[in-house]
């Protein structure tokens, strides 16, 4: 299956390079999918992936009202193919990391196709090896 791939800037605070950042997510796509954790992920099987930049504060409020959390995060995603990306953690953790932003945007939306892939980060092994997984994807479409 084809996936559509939409990429929505909802946050005016800081410059993104949309038609970069397109480029990117559709190349790590294909990685993504042969990265899933099983035949029945998500990814493999939606017609669609959203990927939405916001703020803090709006990712703050989707994260209470959908994971009763009311903290800021860096992605959150939704089985169905929606993925939400704060672009204000973003720029504090790329500053922290030392990476601009639009790189630490990228490692975010394959963060959210890896979610999509069956991948979860809620247990310290799987995480490595998430995180492993989507640095070296985004090492191979981005440089």
């Amino acid at each position: 299956m084809k996936q559509t791939i939409r990429l929505y800037n909802h946050q005016q605070s800081h410059p993104v390079d949309l038609p970069w950042l397109r480029r990117i997510v559709k190349a790590a796509l294909p990685h993504c999918m042969d990265a899933a954790k099983s035949v029945d992920a998500p990814l493999l099987h939606v017609p669609e992936v959203e990927i939405s930049l916001i703020s803090d504060d709006e990712i703050t409020r989707v994260h209470a009202e959908f994971l009763d959390d009311p903290t800021p995060t860096d992605v959150i995603t939704f089985h169905h193919g929606e993925i939400l990306v704060s672009a204000d953690t973003a720029l504090r953790q790329g500053t922290e990391h030392q990476q601009p932003l639009n790189r630490e945007l990228a490692l975010y939306m394959i963060h959210g196709l890896m979610h999509l892939g069956g991948w979860d980060d809620h247990e310290a092994s799987e995480a490595a090896q998430m995180a492993a997984h989507q640095q070296r994807i985004l090492d191979l479409v981005a440089g």
